[in-house]
This record gives structure tokens, C-alpha cells and sequence, in this order.
């Protein structure tokens, strides 16, 4: 029987040891998409304890600011809210989520939260109510005295290289301009360009955001759809001036493509502006509008699109009224929109202005026809120009990684797949690369030790270093 999470957690045979040990385990980590702080990250944040680096909480507004995986996890165990985001001791929030891992055999989080401990504070016993409080302590002191112990040493000791923070067009970035003249700073921190609420003209606060957004633009009002447009499109060379990499398109259900003109796009605007409702159609008319000219400034400027696609968010109403969003009450949708994702992505190719582009679906469903969608778009601007994105949220787990990237393989070029990023609010999540890099060596070594692939040192080589570190750096321009 091997031993609990030891060196060679993960990796089944000698060649997966290998090709772990000697070309992935080291190597810096692009986190090309995540939702960190850059603020914390300037500050260079200085953790009090394990929950709070762990769980969080409810910020200074009562937004949810921690991770919600860890949240789900209590809940599953009938935690009380007031330990899982509430303001209950810290070490009593601290044990209850001991209590839910104990129980959690074959949860990502186990792995994840134990990977966590060792890597970051050097604790190799199981995670049990019995060891609790030890590692309770030890954890603690480290936080509290350890110089390298902070956001930025965190960071550090995960040899992150890159980090894409996720950001509101109407951001002014001041910390990431502050970031990028720090040159104490061994990692680089971008921003990526998040239009959402510019785009959900069917939802609550839609006329309150544009006026921010006109501000954002030096106006005192954005009179039409066009207007919108024209913003956007300031904002995304404002973005992209201040290192932008990649934009972040979320759709809860499908990815929108109603082709309508300018003038109509116009009327629906001002329709929702007056406070009059708008129907799904006409919000994806409008949202193609701005969709499509999007894609074609992150073309000109060479960023990346990412769409995030079929997720059934805040489920929980009475939750939600409690909560409000990005508080661990999603679940997966089952939608079918490859249609729309192809006629998108041909429109802009038409005119030869399909930017790269990463697709996601929160549904694993999609595997198979991603894979497929992706090969009808790609060109020799790039290898891997369309991605078919990382396993995520629901599907970050080992069995949800392995189908992605076998999918991938199936289908198209499993060497020039970007890999791993956190999607992470958590500054101890860099622990994912570490177990997504396990997963991808012995994906790879199962197939050389069954003779499915030469084992050509050389090749190896070059496709687990390029899957860990290098494709990232090549698409993002790190």
C-alpha cells in the first residue's frame, strides 16, 4: 500500500515519477486566470490566521470574499451558516471544516487542502480533529511571524511567474500600474478584461452600471448601444496599455450569436434603459453586438478571449437574498449552444479577426464537442489558437481533469494545451498546479507504459513542459 500523499502521490508508474520529478514539479506556474486581490497583493496582505486565509468571509460590504469550494464542502455536512461565512471564533469555523474534510474521501478539497499544508507550511500528518490542533498552531505561528508568510511570499514559494486577476472594465487599475512599476516584485500581475455587466442588459443594476461606465470614459451618459460599444472598446485599450493579457466573457447558460444591426441593438438599449423589460432574444442581439466587436479589438491587440459557458448560477433564492453572488449556490447547466459558439467564432474569422480564443463549459457533457469545435478554427498565427479550456469549477477534480485532457487528446494536440490555471480567490490555491501536474504525468506515463507512445525522452520532454509552463507563456505573451 503507498504511503498518504508522499512524494509520489499521484503517479502510477516510473515513467509518470519521472516526467513529474524531473520536468513538470518545478517549474513556475502561469495562473493566467483568477480572482486575487491586486490590492492584497500590493499590500502584500498579511494572513491572522488559517481561516481566515482558508475560508474568509463576508467583506466590509457583506459580499462573500473566500473560497467557496470550502464552503460547499461545510455546508454538505450540515455546518450552520454562521461557521461557514459568518463571524463565529475562527477556531471553531476552523474545526468544522476539519470535520467536513474527514469525511470528504474522494473530494478534490481533501487533496487540495492537504497539498496546501505541506507545500506552504511544511505539515505532512493527515489533516484529523485529533491533529487540529496542533496544525492549528503551527500554521498560525508561521502566519503571524514568518517574513514570507504574506500574499507576495505566498506567491514566492509557489514560484508564480504569472497571475491574471479578474477585472471590471471600469476599474482603473491602480494597483496593477503600482504592481508594475514594483521592482521588488518577482511575478508579474495583468489584468483581465471582465464585461459582464456591460453585456447583461436583461438583469437588475444594467442602467446603474452604464453610468459608471460612461464616467469610466470621461462622460456624463452613454446614449446607445453604440455608445456602449465605443466605451468598451476604450476601455479594452485602456486595459491592454496597462498589461492586459486576456478578456473573460461569463455566460450563465449559452454563449449568445443573434446577429441584429447597430440601429436595432440601439432601441433594445434604450428599451432597457427606460426601465421596460427585455426579452432573451433581444438581449442576445445586443449582447452579439458588443460580442463581436470585442473580438475583433482583442484580435487587433492580440489578446485572448475566454467564454465561460452553461453554469446555473445562484440556485439558492433564499441564499441569494442573503448572500448574493459567488457565495457556493451554482450548479451545472445542460445547454447546447456549439452552434452559437461556431457561428461566433466564424463570423470573426470571415474577416480573418478571430482572436485566440479559450472556451469552458461548466458542463462535461461538451467535452467531445469542444474538441471537435475547436479544430475547425484554428491557423498558423499560433499552435493551439482556440483552446479548449482547463476542467473547470465542477470538473476541476482528478476524474473531471483526466476526461478533459483524454477529450482533448482524442480530438486534437494534447502538447499544445495551455494548462492548469486556479480560478482561484484563494492566495494558497497554487497547490491546484501542483496536483493538476501529477494528473497529466501519469495521464501521460499510463499511456508510454502501455505502449500507446514511444518513449522518446526528448518529446516527453518538451510536451509535459510545454502543457505545465511553456504553451501558457507563448499565448499569453508572459
Amino acid at each position: 500500500m503507498k504511503a498518504f500523499m508522499d512524494r509520489d502521490f499521484l503517479l502510477e508508474t516510473e515513467t509518470a515519477k519521472h516526467l513529474f520529478h524531473d520536468y513538470a514539479e518545478n517549474l513556475p506556474l502561469a495562473d493566467y486566470h483568477c480572482h486575487l486581490n491586486p490590492k492584497e497583493i500590493w499590500e502584500d496582505r498579511r494572513f491572522e490566521n488559517l481561516t481566515e486565509v482558508w475560508l474568509g468571509g463576508l467583506d466590509e460590504n457583506g459580499t462573500p470574499a473566500g473560497d467557496h469550494y470550502k464552503w460547499r464542502l461545510m455546508r454538505s455536512n450540515g455546518v450552520e451558516e454562521c461557521y461557514v461565512t459568518g463571524n463565529k471564533d475562527p477556531y471553531e469555523r476552523f474545526l468544522k471544516l476539519v470535520e467536513a474534510l474527514e469525511l470528504a474521501i474522494g473530494n478534490p478539497m481533501y487533496h487540495w487542502c492537504h497539498l496546501e499544508l505541506k507545500q506552504f507550511f511544511g505539515v505532512e500528518e493527515p489533516l484529523t480533529l485529533e491533529s487540529a490542533p496542533r496544525i492549528w498552531e503551527h500554521c498560525n505561528r508561521l502566519l503571524q511571524t514568518d517574513p514570507d508568510m504574506t500574499a507576495r511570499g505566498l506567491i514566492r514559494k509557489a514560484n508564480v511567474a504569472f497571475i491574471g486577476t479578474t477585472d471590471d472594465p471600469v476599474d482603473d487599475l491602480c494597483w496593477h500600474e503600482k504592481l508594475s512599476h514594483d521592482k521588488t516584485a518577482t511575478f508579474r500581475v495583468c489584468p483581465s478584461f471582465r464585461p459582464d455587466k456591460a453585456m447583461n442588459i436583461h438583469k437588475p443594476g444594467f442602467a446603474d452600471y452604464i453610468q459608471k461606465l460612461a464616467a469610466s470614459v470621461g462622460k456624463d451618459a452613454l446614449t446607445s448601444a453604440r455608445e456602449v460599444r465605443d466605451a468598451l472598446l476604450n476601455r479594452i485599450e485602456y486595459f491592454y496599455d496597462r498589461g492586459c493579457k486576456a478578456s473573460d466573457h461569463g455566460f450563465e447558460d449559452v454563449v449568445p450569436f443573434r446577429p441584429i444591426t447597430i440601429e436595432e441593438a440601439d432601441a433594445i438599449f434604450q428599451k432597457a434603459m427606460a426601465g421596460e423589460a427585455v426579452t432573451r432574444e433581444e438581449a442576445e442581439g445586443y449582447q452579439t453586438v458588443l460580442l463581436l466587436a470585442m473580438g475583433k479589438a482583442y484580435h487587433k491587440l492580440g489578446m485572448a478571449m475566454q467564454i465561460h459557458y452553461s453554469c446555473l448560477r445562484n440556485t439558492n433564492a433564499r441564499m441569494f437574498k442573503t448572500l448574493g453572488a459567488d457565495a457556493g449556490f451554482d450548479a451545472i447547466a445542460q445547454n447546447t449552444c456549439g452552434v452559437n459558439i461556431f457561428r461566433l467564432l466564424s463570423e470573426l474569422d470571415s474577416t480573418h479577426q478571430c482572436p485566440k480564443t479559450i472556451l469552458y463549459s461548466l458542463n462535461p457533457a461538451d467535452n467531445a464537442q469542444l474538441g471537435t469545435l475547436i479544430g475547425s478554427f484554428q491557423d498558423s498565427t499560433i499552435p493551439g489558437k482556440i483552446q479548449h479550456g482547463s476542467a473547470w469549477w465542477f470538473n476541476d477534480t482528478k476524474t473531471g481533469m483526466q476526461e478533459q485532457m483524454t477529450s482533448l487528446a482524442n480530438l486534437g494536440i494534447l502538447g499544445n494545451f495551455v494548462g492548469m490555471l486556479t480560478d482561484s480567490r484563494s492566495f494558497l490555491s497554487y497547490a491546484r498546479h501542483d496536483y493538476f501536474r501529477r494528473i497529466l504525468c501519469n495521464l501521460i506515463g499510463n499511456w508510454v507504459e502501455n505502449g500507446e507512445y514511444p518513449r522518446n525522452d526528448a518529446a516527453l520532454k518538451r510536451i509535459v513542459e510545454s502543457i505545465s509552463f511553456y504553451n501558457a507563456k507563448r499565448y499569453f505573451d508572459i
